[in-house]
């Protein structure tokens, strides 16, 4: 018990520190600390609804239901050729999002995406006949392009306060110095109020501490042959959209892998097919060719032009 209590007053601690640097008064927050302790049963059961199915048994067990449709999740890529598995596992979790709204009866949220310049210039931006064909609708979508990374989280944080959105997109690459763990605690603060869900990009990042509740891992992954209606497969084609998603931070105690692939037409996930194809790690180029032998012999310069006449002197 009194461990609990030390606890419990670091955490006020901790609290009205925030307090201060946002401008509120201390001893509100005190008292609205003290209501929320008296109303944790019935929080807790409301933070549970909100939450995004990827129906997946073994997914949704190790997200503890789903994705927190209240904070932040982070997606990160190791490398910049990942961008398009990274933008387009985000992609399907919007486009799920809709899904699941559609089923509620309720109107589908417009979707913002706030771009980084240095990310679009390497990853390029969100294509309208793309998003439709991906299961999105894109009247719905929207992009921003800030010039500074100031600029993009301000318009992060604005657009989460504002609980207008169905979700909010933040992309930006690597692990810039100004954003850490103070500028990702206001983002979750805010999302948190606002009850609305934010999607973290980092395009080519390393892992770093963050207040996201769980942190995605994204890798393309060979896609399955294209399955006919009889459920034979067509030789030759191109199946589903496949992601190789790492679960690197969550309550588990060891990261948990999962291949899944993406159906647009259902905007579902389903576990992907083991397709036998070695899945490519390092820096080995995407279509490997056979190397040349070593020449031996030879002159190491081409011969000089004009030497040789193709034809015979008439005269």
């Amino acid at each position: 018990m009194a461990g609990d209590a030390t606890a419990q007053e670091k955490l006020f601690a901790l609290r009205e520190q925030i307090a201060r640097l946002e401008g509120r008064p201390v001893p509100a927050l005190a008292a609205a600390e003290q209501g929320m302790l008296a109303r944790e049963p019935e929080r807790t059961a409301k933070s549970n609804e909100l939450r995004l199915s990827f129906g997946i048994p073994e997914l949704d067990a190790a997200l503890e239901g789903g994705l927190p449709m209240d904070g932040i999740t982070e997606i990160r890529s190791r490398l910049s050729r990942d961008a398009g598995a990274l933008s387009g596992f985000a992609l399907a979790l919007a486009a799920r999002l809709q899904r699941q709204e559609e089923g509620e009866g309720l109107a589908c949220a417009p979707i913002l995406w706030i771009g980084d310049a240095a990310s679009m210039q390497e990853a390029g931006v969100p294509y309208g006949i793309g998003l439709l064909q991906f299961g999105l609708r894109p009247e719905t979508f929207l992009y921003a392009a800030p010039r500074k990374l100031s600029e993009a989280l301000w318009l992060a944080e604005t657009a989460v306060a504002s609980g207008a959105l169905g979700v909010t997109i933040l992309e930006i690459r690597g692990n810039p110095a100004h954003f850490g763990l103070a500028e990702s605690r206001r983002l979750a603060l805010r999302a948190k109020a606002a009850g609305r869900p934010l999607f973290l990009l980092r395009h080519a990042g390393e892992e770093e501490a963050s207040s996201a509740l769980f942190r995605f891992l994204a890798e393309p992954a060979p896609a399955s042959k294209r399955r006919l209606p009889d459920g034979s497969m067509l030789g030759g084609s191109i199946g589903q959209p496949s992601f190789r998603l790492i679960l690197e931070k969550s309550r588990n105690p060891a990261p948990l892998s999962f291949l899944l692939e993406w159906n647009a037409h259902d905007r579902q996930f389903l576990p992907a097919e083991r397709t036998g194809i070695p899945f490519p790690f390092g820096n080995e180029p995407a279509h490997s060719l056979p190397r040349l032998p070593a020449s031996s012999d030879r002159s190491h310069r081409p011969p000089e032009m004009g030497a040789v006449l193709a034809l015979d002197r008439a005269s």
